[in-house]
């Protein structure tokens, strides 16, 4: 008794390190309004391209890559720190890990961000995409992730909780295998401080750039905001995990299917025939894990399905499985040669990746940073629930209008190349594609800037809740039960 007693004071008297979550999210927040403002900001420059102003660096060219490094990496990857340090410690009832590191993963995660701000405007790129960035920039990104994987998968093993939670499975799955993916894809000969050339040549630099792009998004635009979900969406819905046992089943399918997949984007190429029919066939596989973990979140609100129409943080999360079944669905498909052959180089893959990005991950993580925030500065809700819930219908709509366009533009694309005249001639030129495209553009613009209000709207209520808030790091163990006297056999919420 006396020990026990001795134990819970010790656990007491160590607190949680929220300082470096309450850190990360709020620049994912402020990343968000950079990321996606450069994306409307080029999404007008396509129907008005004097809006380069003349100017080298605001080029398209140039901020495009700008764009999806500061929407993926700079927002998305903030999101994935602050929830992946604060589910790893509620889960395991531990401190993190060597809190200097910790915190030197902020900082440095800053400085890789700002680097590529400047860099990458300024011309200075590899040319493989979602990997632009030089040399001694991804040195830098690597010293971060060693220390990242450090921190969290030192927090696990120090865990006073025996059981690891599967939110922290999917978590340390991401960031292994980032690690891996961005290590092999970047090997690279220096050419000098800002120039560079890749290890690899021809046929074998595009397979494992697409090795390491379609991993990007299976691993760091998937599997890891996975991790939010499976922790999120039960404390919300104040529900158990709907099976926990095919909450393993889903993590474990879906690790191995997704290393296999990344040849689809190579169809009709160079690559060997027996390479591209491998990477449709697993991405046709993909499609079983993926649906069987939408629908684990979605049933996990049975019973619970009232709670939609009055709290807009659920319908947050809920709404993005929705997406991320539909873009699963859609990118299997897409993977099918026949039909390949007539979405790829179109505006229907555009339409694509942003049904994922905008519908799956931006939302995912806004209704994740709305349960987190109030946490993090000792409130017991956001500043304004009406603005969560204007949010919420303003990135919606705004979602709905950008892919909706684009899967009408890219389908409208395809069929005007392919078509052709008895004497086998083109029907239309490429100038009348793009012509017919041009409304498109406008309602895809309109849809980017009502996502793009919605973030100024999170940044506002943000605000406004942490202004008067004292920041505060609960003691471990303060507001957790007794253990029961036998563990459950299948732990289905994550502690408190």
């Amino acid at each position: 008794m006396t020990m026990s007693v001795r134990a819970a004071s010790a656990n007491s008297a160590e607190t949680f390190n929220y300082g470096v979550v309450r850190q990360f999210a709020i620049m994912t927040v402020v990343w968000g309004i950079v990321g996606m403002a450069v994306g409307v900001l080029i999404a007008a420059q396509l129907m008005w391209p004097q809006l380069n102003f003349d100017t080298a660096w605001l080029s398209y060219g140039r901020l495009r890559p700008l764009h999806t490094n500061a929407v993926i990496f700079a927002f998305g990857g903030s999101a994935l720190f602050a929830t992946s340090y604060y589910v790893v410690q509620r889960t395991c009832q531990a401190r993190l890990f060597c809190g200097p590191l910790a915190a030197f993963t902020f900082w440095g995660w800053q400085i890789v961000i700002v680097a590529a701000a400047i860099s990458l405007p300024l011309g200075f790129t590899s040319g493989k995409e979602y990997a632009e960035l030089e040399w001694p920039i991804d040195i830098l990104i690597t010293l971060v992730w060693v220390a990242y994987a450090i921190v969290f998968f030192g927090t696990i093993m120090k865990r006073r909780s025996a059981h690891i939670y599967v939110a922290n499975w999917f978590f340390g799955a991401y960031i292994l295998t980032i690690a891996v993916l961005h290590i092999f894809n970047n090997l690279e000969v220096p050419f000098g401080w800002m120039k560079s050339y890749s290890a690899y040549a021809g046929v074998q630099d595009a397979m494992v750039q697409w090795w390491y792009g379609h991993n990007a998004v299976g691993f760091f635009l998937t599997t890891s905001f996975l991790g939010m979900m499976y922790y999120f969406i039960p404390k919300q819905a104040g529900r158990p995990i709907f099976s926990y046992r095919l909450s393993i089943v889903h993590f474990w399918a879906l690790i191995f299917t997704y290393m296999w997949a990344g040849p689809h984007h190579l169809l009709y190429t160079s690559l060997p025939d027996w390479t591209q029919s491998l990477g449709m066939t697993f991405s046709l596989i993909l499609l079983a894990p993926s649906w069987g973990g939408m629908v684990n979140g979605i049933m996990t609100l049975s019973g619970a399905w009232h709670k939609l129409r009055t709290d807009p943080i659920l319908k947050f999360l809920v709404v993005a499985l929705s997406f991320y079944g539909m873009a699963t669905f859609e990118g299997s498909m897409m993977s099918i040669r026949t039909v390949n052959a007539l979405s790829h180089y179109t505006d229907w893959t555009i339409g694509h990746v942003h049904s994922g990005a905008l519908g799956w991950v931006a939302m995912i993580s806004f209704g994740s940073l709305y349960y987190l925030i109030p946490r993090l500065y000792g409130r017991q809700s956001m500043y304004s629930t009406r603005a969560i819930e204007l949010h919420f219908w303003v990135a919606t709509l705004g979602v709905v209008l950008y892919i909706a366009a684009m899967w009408i533009a890219g389908v409208m694309q395809g069929l005007m190349w392919r078509a052709t005249e008895a004497d086998g001639t083109l029907t239309y030129s490429f100038v009348e594609a793009v012509k017919a495209t041009y409304p498109f553009y406008g309602i895809r613009l309109l849809g980017g800037a009502m996502f793009l209000g919605g973030v100024f709207i999170m940044a506002w209520n943000t605000w406004m809740t942490v202004r008067r808030a004292t920041p505060v790091d609960p003691p471990i163990g303060a507001d957790v039960p007794a253990p029961a006297p036998a563990p459950a056999p299948q732990p289905a919420l994550a502690q408190a």
